[in-house]
């Protein structure tokens, strides 16, 4: 593998990371680098992002949905053929899981692959204060390589200079530039954060614009050299075989599902699957000769009318499931295949209908972070008794239905004792989907019980 790489951490959500990141892998591409992207933590809508600048697959680093051996493979693995490692952090670099102190964190993420931390201050309204800031984060956790600081949001040269001086004086970590205020440039948000990469009009212009002042303000060869003083990982390959031959799996790929995993998907291919993907808002038709689907998330309720009116790829799906074909389904592909989704108007579409629940948009988060679940019935996804950890983040609810075969216990510690526990995990059929996102590699029996009941399907003709 390269071992050049460096891990951009905030001091906490909404100090510009993204912003800052998309600058700089587009910068480093600029140069001729070849950039590896990945995201600490379980988001999906970052990776598309660092995607569509680099053209590298971007991929999640979670240490709380993963092990530590799988982080390290993952990294391993991907980065064979790039000059050049680069993760964004998660929130602020010391937030994780609530309970398990740094595990999930950035700063857990940056101490398993060994790698320098360039730490984004925002800068504004502040002169030597920036230096008390950064020696706190510096020395809150001194396994922590702090390597560098970026300053966002400065108004003009001068102010940056007096913010550097303070910070290297006080604190001997070096900075490496800044980014001025600027609100043209800007990627808008919406209900669970960025607006995804395939929606943003002028994308492309955006980011040249950002890479332009960064440039002029960045040191991107002292970054480079940072990164090249991250020690070699040392990592025992997973070794994954093939276990199946001749099975299709569908996938909805569109601007209504996007959140997959890339190792997800990467694995069921090294399992012997061959993925299809087609459109549920265009194609009228399920791939040919299926033998399972698997649903990620996304956001169906904001494309609920055009879902809505696309009746013959609903009937198609909603046949192979009738036919007894497995489709695994989590979160807004849950709420694709319920009777409707009321969006916050009240508006009522009819989805495909296998489960007979509504919906329902509401104006707050309904569930929002790390989950344990366990399986309380046979599935398609394994017996009674099969665990995984996984990640859940929605603002939609299902309403109740005579109808409700549930088969997930799942389970949020709270801290001090403060457990919440609920169920979920809706089944009919061959049909399992529920709100958990599953990361394959926290339970690499998961994706292979999925595959074997694909194959006995496939048998059934």
């Amino acid at each position: 593998m390269n071992n050049s790489r460096i891990v951009l951490a905030g001091t906490n959500s909404g100090v510009g990371k993204t912003t800052i990141t998309l600058g700089l892998l587009n910068g480093f591409k600029r140069k001729g680098v070849n950039v590896k992207p990945y995201k600490s933590g379980p988001d999906y809508i970052d990776p598309a992002f660092h995607t569509f600048v680099t053209g590298n697959k971007s991929r999640n680093l979670d240490a709380w949905l993963m092990d530590e051996h799988a982080i390290k493979h993952i990294i391993c693995k991907s980065s064979q053929m790039n000059d050049l490692n680069v993760v964004e952090g998660v929130m602020g670099l010391f937030d994780g899981h609530i309970v398990h102190k740094h595990i999930g964190s950035t700063a857990h993420i940056s101490k398993i692959t060994q790698s320098p931390v360039v730490l984004i201050i925002d800068g504004s309204g502040m002169s030597t204060s920036a230096a008390a800031l950064v020696k706190g984060y510096k020395e809150f956790d001194l396994d922590v390589n702090l390597g560098g600081i970026i300053i966002n949001k400065i108004g003009a040269e001068r102010h940056y200079s007096i913010l550097k001086n303070a910070i290297e004086e006080h604190t001997g970590v070096k900075c490496y530039g800044y980014l001025r205020k600027n609100t043209k440039i800007n990627l808008s948000s919406r209900h669970l954060g960025l607006i995804p990469a395939g929606e943003v009009a002028d994308l492309k212009l955006k980011i040249d614009l950002i890479t332009d002042e960064m440039e002029e303000t960045i040191d991107f060869e002292g970054l480079l050299e940072l990164a090249n003083q991250a020690p070699k990982i040392e990592s025992n390959q997973i070794q994954v075989k093939q276990i199946v031959e001749n099975i299709n799996i569908a996938i909805p790929m569109d601007n209504a599902f996007t959140f997959y995993y890339q190792d997800n998907l990467d694995l069921l291919e090294e399992l012997g699957a061959t993925l299809k993907y087609f459109s549920p808002l265009s194609d009228s038709e399920l791939p040919q000769n299926i033998d399972g689907i698997y649903m990620g998330g996304g956001f169906p309720e904001v494309f609920a009318k055009e879902l809505a009116l696309n009746t013959s790829i609903k009937e198609s799906i909603h046949d192979f499931v009738e036919s007894g074909g497995p489709v695994y389904a989590e979160c807004g592909g849950l709420m694709y295949m319920c009777k409707s989704i009321v969006d916050l108007d009240g508006n009522q579409f009819q989805m495909v209908g296998v489960l007979d629940n509504n919906s329902v948009m509401t104006q707050r988060l309904q569930r929002f972070g790390y989950v344990d679940v366990e399986v309380s019935e046979d599935t398609i996804l394994g017996k009674s008794g099969t665990s995984f950890r996984a990640h859940e983040f929605h603002r939609s609810e299902l309403t109740e239905s005579a109808e409700d075969k549930l088969c997930y216990s799942v389970k949020k510690d709270r801290g001090n004792g403060n457990v919440n526990n609920w169920s979920c995990g809706y089944m009919y059929k061959n049909f399992v989907g529920g709100y958990a996102h599953i990361h394959f590699y926290n339970n690499l029996e998961i994706p292979k019980q999925f595959l074997l009941e694909c194959l006995k399907f496939k048998a059934r003709g």
